[in-house]
């Protein structure tokens, strides 16, 4: 199972500079990539714009979305910038999309919020054709450039719903889970391989998971401040009492996805001090 970290990139008030720091030292640790989640009203950094500068910092790891909230965006111009992001980084973009659950996200963007898993099929399908280079509708051309990877970069589904899970069987690569812990990823597992199944795919989705850590006390209760700040009631409890904050904690933790099926767990930071990612390195 492969390791990859989170950039503190959501954390509010840290700096551009220091996400960037962050992600050289990840490059340089066994991780498998960087990743960073999404959200409109709220001061984090955009994620593809933020993974941009990354790809120009970084040559190996991998540069991941989890997820990304695509129906807030125009699918030809989101097509586009993954395609110019995966050129840009030599095919290392894994485009990690969902739908959320914040109306207010919606509302800044302007966006509507009710049809949003409706436009996200809408979106996967005009994404894929542009990715193909076919044209991108009536009376309109191709949209370069061409993404390294064939087909478009790889395309994970973020969400449980079962509406959602039959996109990882007809557009996706493989399923993110962010949220339930290990047992609850395990179950979204089995979902996904039944949704490949169904839709007549060879071989298996490649299976993600993505959970938080702080590594020691203070961490922990600095990094507990600011998922409270993000998640809010009730979530943020939930999310903060499960969060490991010990070597041990973290090993079990991760032997505990990797026996749920996972290929590659996602470790989120939860405050920017860089002794997390050297810590978190010596642990893998």
């Amino acid at each position: 199972m492969d390791i990859g970290i989170g950039l503190p990139a959501a954390i509010p008030g840290v700096s551009g500079p220091s996400i960037i720091e962050w992600a050289i030292q990840a490059e340089t640790g066994p991780f498998s990539s960087v990743s960073l989640i999404d959200r409109l009203v709220y001061p984090n950094h955009e994620p593809l714009i933020t993974l941009a500068a990354v790809a120009g910092a970084t040559q190996r790891v991998r540069l991941v979305t989890t997820v990304l909230l695509a129906p807030l965006r125009n699918p030809g111009v989101l097509a586009k910038q993954a395609a110019t992001l995966d050129s840009i980084s030599n095919g290392r973009l894994t485009l990690g999309l969902g739908v959320g659950g914040r109306e207010d996200d919606y509302l800044a963007s302007p966006a509507q919020f009710k049809n949003r898993g409706r436009r996200l099929d809408q979106q996967l399908e005009t994404m894929k054709r542009i990715w193909a280079g076919e044209p991108a509708g009536n009376g309109a051309g191709a949209v370069g450039p061409p993404p390294v990877r064939e087909g478009g970069p790889e395309l994970l589904i973020g969400a449980n719903s079962p509406r959602a899970m039959a996109r990882v069987g007809r557009w996706a690569d493989g399923f993110m889970s962010g949220g339930g812990g290990a047992e609850g990823a395990k179950q979204s597992y089995e979902a996904a391989r039944r949704s490949w199944q169904d839709a007549g795919r060879s071989g298996q989705p490649r299976l993600v998971a993505g959970a938080y850590f702080a590594l020691d006390e203070d961490a922990k209760s600095r990094g507990t401040d600011n998922i409270m700040h993000y998640y809010g009631e009730p979530l943020g409890p939930m999310i903060s009492g499960s969060m490991p904050d010990t070597p041990d904690a973290v090993r079990s933790m991760i032997s505990a996805y990797h026996d749920a099926g996972c290929d590659e767990l996602i470790l989120w930071p939860t405050i920017p001090d860089f002794d997390q990612v050297s810590r978190l390195g010596e642990i893998i």
